[in-house]
């Protein structure tokens, strides 16, 4: 009955080739009315999932909403880690309904959207139903997402989860991104982000590695 079982991964699985983040409405204003968490909190693990993007080179678009006149522009710290990177700015308060984003998206040929952002009940909530609608598979990072209540972005997401889409958080993206220490080219740009961006756990891998050696992780 198991004969067809082996050690390999679930095609369900992320990876660098096959994923494609995108990043909605990290701005000022929009921050200013987050209340579902601590906004520090939504910022760094913003920040953790745009350096695990560029740690595995997985395709990034990055897209605002009336810069302008209302939101203010992209997170600066989100920013600072794609350097001359186009922001698409948007009317629309759902991302797929811009000819922009959803093209960006399908030059990549990516079927796997990572999707994080403000507010999660409006602009997280619009694209990836409508992505999915289209026949991708969508990932709602929602420690880097939020709402204006903790109700709002709760039921967002069991909202999206009812459609099909997969929660998950800045960690696990980035660990399963890796998936494997012995993957030497990442190992040590993923242990530093850790530590730069992973709380707690950041401050574990510091103590293993000063303590058991330069390349204890986990």
């Amino acid at each position: 009955m198991f004969n067809h079982v082996k050690a390999a991964p679930s095609p369900d699985l992320l990876t660098p080739e096959n994923a494609v983040m995108l990043f909605v409405d990290h701005q000022p204003q929009m921050f200013f009315g987050v209340g579902s968490g601590d906004r520090t909190g939504i910022i760094n693990a913003t920040v953790g999932l745009g350096k695990a993007a560029k740690v595995f080179n997985v395709p990034t678009v990055l897209t605002t909403v009336a810069a302008e006149s209302f939101s203010g522009p992209l997170l600066p710290q989100l920013a600072e880690v794609f350097p001359g990177k186009e922001v698409i700015d948007r009317t629309t308060m759902n991302a797929w309904e811009d000819p922009a984003v959803v093209d960006a998206i399908k030059a990549t040929g990516r079927k796997k959207i990572i999707i994080s952002g403000l507010w999660t009940e409006v602009c997280i909530v619009l694209p990836a139903l409508s992505a999915l609608g289209q026949g991708y598979e969508v990932y709602v990072v929602t420690d880097a997402s939020g709402g204006v209540s903790p109700q709002a972005h709760e039921h967002a997401i069991l909202r999206m989860v009812q459609a099909g889409a997969v929660p998950v958080t800045w960690i696990q993206v980035l660990l399963e991104l890796q998936r494997d220490w012995a993957r030497g080219e990442t190992y040590l740009p993923v242990t530093e982000l850790v530590k730069e961006h992973g709380g707690v756990y950041g401050q574990g891998l510091v103590y293993a590695q000063s303590i058991i050696g330069a390349h204890a992780a986990g």
